[in-house]
């Protein structure tokens, strides 16, 4: 999280995941610090969690597309926005984000720090199914 991500994730604007973690196989590759390509069609299950300072809500996107289904957010409080669930692609290469969705009226504020002095991370897996 910050100092590696933006503070605030404005409205329509992607969430970053800037750092790598384990990874396996070749069809999921990074193309920046927010977005993924899925590179072969099939269905993925994705997972994440991004601590945040309000309420607020997140949305995956596909090739830009916000996802309506994939909505995940809370109406109070200041702890990790975290949603699971499954993308079907049917075209190669298709682009992968978490957004904060455009028609939302604030941007969502990081948590550099949760309970500590040690920067608190997000979470973001993408594992291919089929």
């Amino acid at each position: 999280m910050p100092p590696d991500n933006a503070t605030t994730v404005a409205p329509g604007a992607d969430v970053e995941f800037p750092r790598d973690g384990s990874t396996g196989g070749t069809s999921i590759t990074r193309l920046g610090a927010d977005s993924f390509r899925l590179g072969e069609p099939g269905t993925y299950l994705v997972w994440y969690q991004v601590n945040v300072n309000q309420a607020g809500q997140l949305v995956l996107t596909l090739d830009g597309a916000e996802l309506p289904a994939t909505v995940i957010g809370r109406a109070t409080g200041s702890s990790s926005i975290a949603g699971m669930m499954i993308v079907t692609t049917t075209s190669e290469n298709a682009v992968l984000t978490v957004r904060n969705p455009a028609d939302n009226a604030s941007a969502l504020i990081i948590t550099p720090t949760a309970g500590g002095t040690q920067a608190s991370s997000a979470h973001l897996v993408i594992l291919q199914l089929s």
